[in-house]
């Protein structure tokens, strides 16, 4: 029988207006077993602490944090595994020397570069510790490097007009190049707290529309181990998912089997209240309201006006629509949708994978999978 897959431990958004958190206590080790609501770590920032409580039973597999730590929400704590000998697919060996990575081929650190432009190099035997490290490496930028290789390799160097770009830990790169990575791009923004390094979109080639909103396009799913060996660890999924969910959902597997983490992100405008517990990857958009001990599970969005009520809790990549309301101790299951201007009513419950549609009033529980029509009253 085939285990399950082990479950990624992400770094909660305590405080929407703090980013990061410091590991004040980890409590757990590498290998232990744990249960259900087991308490792996302590985070503080600069107004409150919590708790991180594991939420299922399972081993401690490839723990990165320590006391004293900085973390950014939505980074990786550990996995929990149901195997005590299960190891994280991804390793971070210690960065080589400047000459072992001459010899090997291999992409100097600091560097960012498409994987377009990395196979070019390299097809072409360019040098690639010449390439600047303040700029994100385009194909173009390195077909203008091999056809200038007939004079010096510094005079190419200074000839060559890379745009400037600043690099910083806070360098995030956005999944999804239509409307609702459009949306991320003015949130992302709006924050000023992430640079925003490029876009990634499987349906995008970056010969054909280089940029989008005047952030560049750099390429398919195959970029992802490229931007990470160079330091890029953020990433926010803009694939919205309305008409299959699956598709996004596939999209956060993907980004975490390549090693990134998706912050939460809070638009300016939202007003999230201080006891509200937000998960990794959610996402709240411009005059969304929070209210107070509601809990926002992994992924989930709450659109433009959404209003989610104390004690709420909404699951697993759920999709508030804009304007959806829940009263006062709603729970919206897992990959459930609410559509725009949807009306639901005190202690509801709506099922995972449930659709409300657009501007319908809901008195009574939904079931796991039910679908409820644009405009009208359920029960009907």
């Amino acid at each position: 029988m085939r285990m399950a897959e082990p479950t990624p431990v992400l770094i909660p958004l305590i405080n929407p207006n703090e980013p990061e958190a410091q590991v004040a206590a980890v409590l757990v080790k590498e290998g232990q077993a744990v249960s259900k609501g087991d308490v792996l770590c302590t985070l503080e920032t600069t107004k409150s602490a919590a708790d991180l409580a594991a939420e299922s039973a399972g081993f401690v597999a490839g723990l990165r944090l320590n006391p004293g730590d900085t973390a950014q929400a939505g980074e990786l704590l550990c996995y929990l595994s149901e195997s005590p000998g299960w190891k994280p697919p991804i390793s971070f060996p210690p960065t080589p020397s400047a000459e072992q990575v001459k010899a090997s081929g291999a992409i100097p650190a600091g560097l960012r570069i498409s994987q377009k432009a990395l196979t070019l190099a390299q097809e072409q035997g360019l040098d690639l510790n010449l390439l600047p490290l303040d700029t994100f490496i385009t194909e173009k930028l390195v077909q203008t490097a091999i056809e200038k290789s007939q004079t010096s390799k510094e005079t190419v160097l200074a000839s060559l007009e890379f745009p400037q770009s600043a690099f910083d830990p806070t360098a995030i790169v956005v999944y999804g190049g239509g409307g609702h990575g459009k949306s991320l791009i003015d949130l992302l923004r709006a924050l000023q707290i992430y640079h925003i390094v490029g876009i990634i979109d499987d349906g995008i080639d970056p010969e054909d529309q280089s940029t989008i909103m005047g952030v560049p396009v750099l390429g398919d799913t195959q970029t992802l181990p490229v931007l990470y060996a160079q330091g890029v660890h953020l990433a926010v999924n803009a694939v919205g998912g309305i008409g299959n969910i699956a598709v996004r959902i596939k999209v956060f597997k993907r980004l975490g089997e390549a090693g990134f983490t998706c912050p939460a992100l809070v638009h300016p405008s939202a007003v999230v209240e201080p006891s509200a517990v937000l998960s990794a990857g959610v996402q709240i958009f411009p005059l969304a309201y929070v209210g107070s001990e509601a809990r926002i599970g992994y992924g989930a969005i709450i659109n433009t006006g959404a209003i989610v009520s104390h004690d709420c809790q909404v699951g697993d990549y759920a999709n508030l629509s804009p304007g959806a309301i829940l009263a006062g101790e709603v729970q919206v299951g897992a990959a459930a949708l609410v559509g725009m201007s949807a009306t639901v009513n005190l202690r509801t419950h709506i099922g995972k994978n449930a659709r409300v549609g657009n501007g319908a009033t809901i008195k009574s529980d939904v079931p796991d999978g039910g679908v409820v029509r644009a405009g009208t009253i359920w029960p009907q």
